[in-house]
């Protein structure tokens, strides 16, 4: 398994980056719906709330894609999805027909979490901008 360690650490990189990149992006394209759905949750200051999400989203995924910072940028992605899981996908406080989707949902966001958290830990491998830094 360990010749296999970089590879892998790389596609784990890119497809966590798959999650967040389109997303970013998205929240580009449809800024006002964003700050919209933000302020349907009851947080405040949403449009800034918006553009920090933008920025953590789009920075972190081209970072996690390009291995430049990335336990940084993987940590910063961790703690930003955690947060959001607890406000966009509170299951417990939503009604019973809405529950098991957004349940789904929170543990997926869990899941992702944990890989981060685990790219944090263990670095982005030698197929990195990282890794030709360190050299």
């Amino acid at each position: 398994m360990h010749t296999l360690q970089n590879p892998l650490a790389l596609l784990s990189r890119l497809l966590l980056a798959a999650l967040f990149l389109p997303a970013g992006i998205g929240k580009i394209t449809g800024f006002a719906g964003t700050v919209g759905y933000i302020a349907s949750v009851g947080l405040p200051i949403p449009t800034v709330a918006a553009a920090v999400a933008m920025a953590v989203e789009v920075l972190g995924g081209l970072a996690l894609i390009v291995g430049f910072g990335t336990r940084w940028a993987a940590l910063a992605l961790a703690l930003f999805t955690l947060g959001a899981s607890f406000f966009f996908h509170n299951y417990w406080a939503m009604p019973a027909e809405q529950q098991m989707m957004q349940q789904l949902m929170f543990m997926k966001n869990i899941g992702v979490t944990g890989g981060l958290l685990a790219l944090a830990a263990f670095g982005a491998g030698a197929f990195s901008l990282d890794a030709r830094r360190s050299a």
